[in-house]
């Protein structure tokens, strides 16, 4: 099944917790430490309040406020954490985790050394991956790992999900990490 059509089938709690992995696989470039979104995910277990999602997106918002303003992946992160929305009730949640899908890929695009063959990331979304570059084919294969966890599993699948999200996002701090000392230069 294609990213598209997971994305279409996933409930409310699918598809917050979708949109957030990917937000948090690109905190690295938003200066974040690896437990700002921490809130967000507690927010999405059985036993949260209804108005936690509410509460940890303001603390994220606050604790995220570093990155370069001329950077096009920063850029985007910027704006996956800027649209999602205050209550995470459909349709809203639904069109945030499919833009954070979108941005999350094309983040992974810029910042991948290699080419990728496609002409956008939505041929890969929609399932055509011949020649994709290896960071964005992990990326798809993370968005798609989350949804499958958490439609299987539901919020038992929190924990995966947000092992798979810890992986991309420590990934994604090397591929940073490299741009940056290649952007200095040797000392």
């Amino acid at each position: 099944m294609s990213l598209v059509e997971l994305i279409a089938q996933a409930d409310e709690r699918g598809l917050a917790v979708s949109g957030l992995a990917c937000l948090d696989r690109c905190v690295p470039l938003l200066g974040g430490d690896d437990d700002i979104l921490r809130p967000l995910w507690q927010s999405l277990t059985e036993a949260a309040d209804s108005g936690d999602w509410g509460l940890g997106l303001e603390q994220a918002r606050a604790g995220l406020d570093g990155s370069d303003p001329h950077d096009e992946a920063a850029l985007l992160a910027r704006r996956m954490l800027a649209a999602a929305p205050a209550e995470r009730f459909l349709p809203q949640i639904r069109v945030w985790a499919d833009a954070c899908s979108v941005a999350a890929l094309q983040i992974h695009r810029l910042l991948d050394p290699a080419e990728d063959e496609a002409s956008c990331v939505d041929d890969r979304r929609e399932g055509r991956t011949e020649g994709m570059s290896p960071l964005v084919a992990a990326e798809l294969r993370r968005q798609i790992t989350v949804l499958e966890v958490v439609a299987g599993h539901g919020p038992a699948g929190l924990r995966r999900a947000l092992e798979v999200s810890t992986e991309g996002r420590r990934v994604l701090r090397a591929v940073v990490s490299r741009r940056t000392r290649n952007k200095v230069g040797p000392a």
